[in-house]
């Protein structure tokens, strides 16, 4: 076992770009088989970052590397804060945002049963892949809290998707139809975008 987790040690200390490009592979086949929505990429986040609190909370004091930036140890109040994430992301996006559009629903409710494989091999790498930083002792910064870098991900995707849903998907109804995932795409590619920042610079200054 330990030979194992020496052969993955270095690939390991870029885990952010492979974290990042992993899910951009498996959302970009999403999209291309018609399996992803606006729900799709904010569950995932709001998963990516349960599975890293609990995880963090469980095995950090058994990895010497890991150091709290945060000033507390209790998740507490991120549970309390992702469970109401949880109540809104799925009565908006999963549902009243698509409420006229039955593919959609029938789509999210997929993803919300995890019958969606692509987001299932997502979210069982984001929890392999930080249970092998823990036990290959990586250097990690732990944070718990209302305001970790991903939670403020969390915040930014569902302010942005609101927006563009209501000012832009909703304005241009010839474009953005029921028939078609343009509208998903749109408000998709600023998720990954913003994503995409804060794991660069989360790598470059860490």
């Amino acid at each position: 076992m330990n030979s194992f987790f020496s052969l993955i040690d270095k690939p390991l200390k870029h885990y952010a770009q492979w974290d990042f490009l992993v899910f951009m592979l498996l959302t970009a086949l999403s999209i291309g088989n018609g399996q992803t929505t606006v729900f799709y990429v904010i569950f995932f986040f709001w998963w990516n970052e349960l599975i890293r609190l609990i995880i963090d909370r469980l095995l950090y004091k058994r990895n010497k590397n890991a150091v709290i930036v945060s000033s507390k140890t209790s998740i507490i109040s991120s549970l309390f804060q992702m469970g109401v994430y949880f109540v809104f992301i799925v009565v908006f996006f999963a549902f009243m945002a698509n409420w006229n559009n039955d593919v959609l629903i029938f789509t999210n409710m997929k993803i919300l049963f995890f019958r969606n494989w692509f987001f299932n091999i997502n979210l069982l790498f984001l929890l392999v892949e930080r249970i092998i930083l823990h036990r290959t002792q990586q250097p990690l910064k732990i944070s718990f809290g209302v305001f970790t870098p991903n939670m403020l991900v969390l915040h930014a995707s569902i302010i942005l998707g609101v927006i563009i849903m209501l000012f832009v998907v909703r304005n241009f109804p010839e474009t953005f139809t029921p028939t078609n995932l343009l509208g998903s795409v749109l408000i998709i590619l600023p998720f990954i975008f913003i994503r995409g920042m804060v794991q660069y610079f989360k790598s470059k200054y860490s």
